[in-house]
Parts: structure tokens; C-alpha cells; sequence
């Protein structure tokens, strides 16, 4: 999750704002790929799937902060 100083972060700098999403982006991005092409074991791969889902809702704050909604 987003720390609050993160977001107060993004809130203020643009830039700072659209690295967090593009590194968030690649994130996501390469741990699914890991996913599909693994043979991780049963818990490892829940365990990065969870981690998975917590950046993507990172990533939706970050595009409410970008649409001035948040």
C-alpha cells in the first residue's frame, strides 16, 4: 500500500507522480509474467499474486490522483 507521504508526494509533483505509475506499470507487468511462465510452488505464487493486487490498487489511487478525483 501507498504510504501517506507517497501519495502527499504525488499529489504535489507531477513527475514524481507519473514515475510512481510507470514503475508500478512495469511492476505489475513482469510479476505477471513470472506468474504465466512459472512453476513456483502453490504458495509462492498466491503470495505474488496478492502482491500483485495490492499494486494494481495502488495504481488505480495514483490514477485517481492523476485525474484530479482522489
Amino acid at each position: 500500500m501507498l504510504d501517506k507521504f507517497t501519495i502527499e508526494e504525488c499529489k504535489k509533483n507531477p513527475e514524481v507522480l507519473e514515475l510512481k505509475i510507470k514503475n508500478l506499470e512495469h511492476a505489475i507487468k513482469q510479476s505477471e509474467l513470472i506468474i504465466t511462465e512459472s512453476n513456483m510452488e502453490k504458495d509462492s505464487l498466491t503470495f505474488l499474486r496478492r502482491k500483485i493486487a495490492n499494486s494494481i490498487q495502488d495504481l488505480e489511487t495514483l490514477y485517481l490522483i492523476k485525474q484530479n478525483i482522489y
